[in-house]
């Protein structure tokens, strides 16, 4: 029999006591690599496990979050399950938490007792605003985090309101960025043999995103305007109308634009004098517009799709999730999978981004019921049976 190939995270042993998005999309890039995740949650449970649509009393949104996960139920609010989660800790590699700052302190869990519990322990805090500064209190979700941030001021119409992005960016972009943290306080650790914190704020993160938009602020002093899907300081740029709908194209500088233009027969349009310029074609990016779309108005998108991409211009179409998921480019790159759950069905999710040759992503774990694997986690801690059905009566742990 073939061994599953061992992800480049096997033997990391990750405490995750994050809750919703931000810190168990961090956890499950983890597990997806091979960490091993244990999943610390209260007697109710992960709030996400009520939310979405349910199947067979399973939620979607919880699956597409939590797969490659241990569930071990502890009560936190008693020294019997801090007392559980201590010994967890003092041979883990790596705790997670999503609390507001300060909480760990409230649990006997500041730095210097996890110091002095396991030197080596890595501690990654994914937060709304940082743990320091006037903001460090207050409660944040994606939506203050996008308004907060600047994201939501940069995106929407000119003429319209500030938009947020539907997704919620500002939770995956943290969970992202505590993953490489964490992942680099590992490499690191491999040299000085100690740990480290790692700390990733919502709103930090997405205001990391604001790319040539805060540097244009910088170099100007100027606020961007929202200029919807055109670009802000490109033109020709965006969504164009075809025969029988539009299609996107990114001309992102000079090279480029020659190669769309002269698909369109528009050549002529870089020696124009009100047109051979970026800043003259800013300036009268609306006539532009009419123009390229007068050309492409004689054509279906599919015509426009293959002749531009065969003329190495970027482009394609808006597609909505059917049509994504149905794409053959989506289906050759696996990023639709099937995941089980511990205790039901199987359920789709979406698959892995990280293409790794040798020790690439994979499923370890199935989608953990609730304490699903409190028995086996706290044997693997030196528990006796009895030690543990004492836990299990006063209430400490609780067995599925």
């Amino acid at each position: 029999m073939v061994e599953p190939v061992k992800g480049p995270l096997h033997g990391i042993r990750v405490i995750d006591l994050t809750r919703v998005l931000s810190g168990p999309f961090c956890t499950m890039i983890l597990g997806d690599l091979g960490a091993d995740v244990i999943k610390i949650e209260p007697p109710k449970g992960d709030p996400v496990r009520a939310q979405g649509t349910m199947s067979e009393g399973h939620s979607g949104y919880f699956a597409g979050f939590n797969r490659n996960k241990r569930s071990v139920v502890l009560d936190l609010y008693g020294d019997g399950g801090r007392e559980v989660l201590r010994r967890l800790l003092s041979d883990a590699d790596v705790l997670v938490e999503n609390f507001r700052p300060g909480t760990l302190d409230k649990m006997g869990l500041d730095a210097e007792t996890l110091k002095t519990l396991n030197p080596r322990l890595i501690v990654a805090s994914v937060n709304g605003y940082g743990s320091e500064g006037p903001y460090i209190d207050r409660p944040a979700f994606d939506f203050i985090a996008q308004a907060m941030s600047g994201f939501m001021g940069v995106n929407g119409d000119a003429d319209g309101a500030p938009m947020r992005a539907a997704p919620p960016v500002s939770d995956l972009v943290a969970g992202i960025y505590a993953a490489l943290g964490i992942v680099a306080a590992i490499v690191s650790r491999q040299r000085t043999g100690l740990g480290q914190t790692v700390e990733v704020a919502m709103v930090n993160g997405l205001l990391s995103l604001m790319a040539y938009l805060s540097s244009e602020y910088f170099a100007t002093g100027k606020v961007p305007e929202r200029t919807g899907n055109d670009h802000p300081l490109v033109a020709p740029y965006g969504l164009f109308r075809c025969a029988d709908g539009q299609i996107g194209v990114a001309p992102s500088h000079d090279q480029i634009l020659r190669r769309f233009l002269d698909a369109l027969d528009l050549g002529w349009v870089l020696s124009d004098p009100r047109y051979d310029s970026n800043t003259a074609r800013m300036a009268r990016r609306a006539e532009l517009r009419e123009l390229i779309e007068a050309r492409m108005a004689g054509q279906p998108r599919d015509h426009w799709l293959r002749a531009l991409n065969a003329a190495g211009v970027p482009c394609g179409v808006v597609q909505d999730l059917a049509q994504v998921f149905s794409d053959p480019q989506i289906a050759a790159q696996q990023m639709v999978i099937e995941t089980g759950w511990q205790d039901g069905p199987a359920q789709k999710v979406l698959g892995f981004p990280i293409k790794l040759g040798a020790t690439p992503c994979g499923l370890h774990r199935p989608v953990p019921r609730l304490g699903g694997g409190t028995q086996e986690v706290l044997a693997e801690a030196g528990y006796s049976a009895e030690e543990i059905a004492r836990l299990a009566g006063s209430g400490a742990v609780l067995l599925p």
